[in-house]
Parts: structure tokens; C-alpha cells; sequence
């Protein structure tokens, strides 16, 4: 790793407090993984200043991290308003703004953490001398001043394994690196005043969060399962929680109707709040979506369900564990070739589900 550029003369010295922005605009779980960069940097970098560039949604994960100086919001969603509404004046001088904002900041070091066009325009646009592009794709390392590429790891892929190899790259020690979510006190209470609300009291009954919900069918468990998996968690001795976000609703009350004792607060809680109620959570158990990712970040007993995507194997968490059905076609990603049976997610049965998670939930942390 070379340094990242001369100081002026009598100024500071951005090789020992270096002005860094990270470009990570969405994609929760992804934004969840990056996270460990933070004291990975911190750990390189004690006196930097660490900034993190993403759009709104994502805001409430990094809001309340002592370890981020300055979050940098780009309002993608009202941009393309702007855009369809044709109010290119406005939107121009909204671009102009940020760049402006960007340039201002003077960053010595960007790291474009999502390797697309959008985020590398961004960091393009920071005038950087120092612009770093995680894997890159659509041409996005054209606008990058170096490129850093993960060597592949087969089959046993450990969690954030891309963002571990860049803070190596970065000069940070293995162990300096991981997931890092901080919960602020009001999500905190909003969180517990909902689960209080809802009937749970932890002293008696612990709660089980499960996480059905993601973007694509094919990384879904079926719905059946998951009221049978309530069922029978609720049996074993917990109260099972659905969490998931306002456009979950529907599919949310088709699993809940099914089990009266689970606890339905899909749509009710902010994105910090649900962070809140994983963290005090006794087990969890999701598909590959952002709030499971969560699970293993926060230490919390975590069962994943992978089937369409390449899983992480080795999640890192003592306590977390992944299970995936590798078949000849997995794993297929955006493209199933199953005319939507989702082979790879009916492997997994309910009772190979609950035993693992009765499993991992009698771990020693």
C-alpha cells in the first residue's frame, strides 16, 4: 500500500490524519458488511476523518456511530423527481451543489465500496488524488485511481469478505475488521415500547425474530414454512417476531394468520428500531436480506437461509449459521432455471430449520 499523498508544506500530514470518504449509497446488508471498514480504519487511521455517502434510507444504520464524522446524503429519489418533473435548472444546481460540497471537502482517500457507475461518478466527482473501486463494474474503474479485486475464496466465503480483503489492502490488521452497527437510545426505546406493547416480557419468554422478507422471489423461504417455523418455535418456548418493512404488510399477515401468538411488527418499526429489536433478540432466523446480516453483526444467535445467491459460509459470529442446499444449478442469482419451484430453498425443511436454531441459540457467546 503506497501513501496516499505529500502534505503541503506546514499542513497536515494526510498519511497520519487522512480525510476519507466512503461511497456505500444503499443495499442494507451490503451497508451492514462495510460496516467492520469503520474500525478497520479507525484502527490504520486513529485521528482520521471518516465521512460515508449514502441515500436516505440508509441513513438510520450509520446515524448514531461515533466512528463516522460526517454522513453525506444524496437524495437520489427526489433527484428523479426533479428529473421526471423537468426541473433541470433545479436539478442542476442540486448536482452542482454536492460536487461543490465534495470538492470542499478535500478527501484524500475514497473508497467506492459499491463498484458502480452512480458510485464511482461520485467519488470521480470528489477530486480525490486517491480513488479506490471494490471490484468495479459497469466501467466503473475507469474513473478510479486504483482498483483492488478480492482473490477468490471458493466455496467457504466468510462474511464482508470483499470489504475484509480492502482493509487488508488499506494496511489494517485481520482483526482490526467487524461488523460495526451502533443503536441510538431512542430506537432503542421505540423498539422495546413496541415489543412491551406487544405482550413480550423477555423475563419470562424469551423472542424469536424472524426475518421472511427480501427483493427477490427466489431468495424467499415459502410462507407455509414459516408459519409452521412460528408454530413450533412458539411451542419450544419463545414468542416468534416478524419484522420487515411497510411492503411486507400483505405477505407478513398471510404468515401470521396462521399463529395467533406471533407478534406481527412488519411496517411499524424505523430501520434503527428493528436494528434495536434484533440486538435484545434471543435467536433469529431470516433469508439473505439486510436485518439477517444484522443478526450475525449484532452476535445474536442467527440461523441464514441461502438458496439463489452464493452464501457466505463462514458468517464469522460464533453463534451464527448459515444453511444452503448446493445444487447443480446454484447458485443461479437473478436467473432461477427451476420455473419457480426454488429447489434450493424446499430443501430446506422446517425441522432441519428448527434444530439448528435450537442449535445455535444454546451456544456460549
Amino acid at each position: 500500500m503506497g501513501p496516499l499523498h505529500k502534505a503541503a508544506a506546514g499542513g497536515r500530514d494526510p498519511n497520519e490524519t487522512p480525510r476519507i470518504l466512503i461511497i456505500r449509497l444503499s443495499a442494507i446488508g451490503d451497508v451492514v458488511m462495510a460496516s467492520g471498514l469503520l474500525p478497520a480504519l479507525r484502527s490504520r487511521w486513529p485521528q482520521a476523518h471518516v465521512a460515508w455517502m449514502v441515500e436516505p434510507a440508509v441513513v438510520p444504520l450509520l446515524a448514531h456511530n461515533p466512528r463516522v464524522d460526517e454522513l453525506i446524503v444524496w437524495p437520489r429519489a427526489e433527484w428523479r423527481q426533479l428529473w421526471r418533473e423537468r426541473r433541470l435548472i433545479t436539478l442542476a444546481q442540486r448536482v452542482l451543489a454536492l460536487r461543490r460540497a465534495l470538492r470542499d471537502a478535500r478527501f484524500d482517500l475514497v473508497l467506492d465500496l459499491q463498484g458502480l457507475l452512480k458510485s464511482a461518478l461520485w467519488s470521480w466527482l470528489s477530486g480525490a488524488p486517491r480513488r479506490i473501486c471494490l471490484i468495479g463494474r459497469e466501467g466503473s474503474h475507469w474513473l478510479a485511481t486504483e482498483r483492488v479485486m478480492p482473490p477468490p475464496e471458493g466455496r467457504a466465503k466468510r462474511m464482508g469478505s470483499e470489504y475484509r480483503h480492502l482493509a487488508r489492502h488499506l494496511g489494517a490488521a485481520d482483526d482490526a475488521f467487524a461488523p460495526d452497527l451502533a443503536i441510538g437510545s431512542a430506537a432503542r426505546e421505540a423498539a422495546r415500547e413496541a415489543l412491551r406493547a406487544s405482550g413480550i416480557d423477555t423475563a419470562t419468554r424469551p423472542y424469536a425474530v424472524l426475518c421472511p422478507f427480501t427483493t427477490r422471489p427466489q431468495k424467499h423461504w415459502f410462507e407455509n414454512r414459516w408459519t409452521a417455523l412460528a408454530r413450533r418455535l412458539h411451542d419450544a418456548g419463545w414468542t416468534p417476531v416478524l419484522l420487515g418493512g411497510p411492503g411486507d404488510r400483505a405477505a407478513a399477515e398471510r404468515i401470521a394468520a396462521g399463529v395467533p401468538e406471533l407478534v406481527n411488527l412488519v411496517g411499524t418499526l424505523k430501520l434503527d428500531a428493528s436494528v434495536a429489536a434484533i440486538a435484545e433478540a434471543a435467536l433469529l432466523i431470516g433469508v439473505d436480506t439486510g436485518l439477517t446480516h444484522m443478526g450475525s453483526a449484532l452476535k445474536v444467535p442467527t440461523v441464514a437461509l441461502f438458496g439463489s445467491t452464493c452464501p457466505y459460509l463462514d458468517p464469522v459470529a460464533p453463534r451464527s449459521s448459515v444453511l444452503y442446499e448446493e445444487l447443480a444449478c446454484s447458485p443461479c442469482r437473478r436467473n432461477p432455471t427451476c420455473a419457480g419451484r426454488f429447489d434450493c430453498m424446499r430443501a430446506l425443511e422446517v425441522d432441519r430449520v428448527l434444530a439448528e436454531a435450537l442449535r445455535v441459540a444454546t451456544l456460549s457467546p
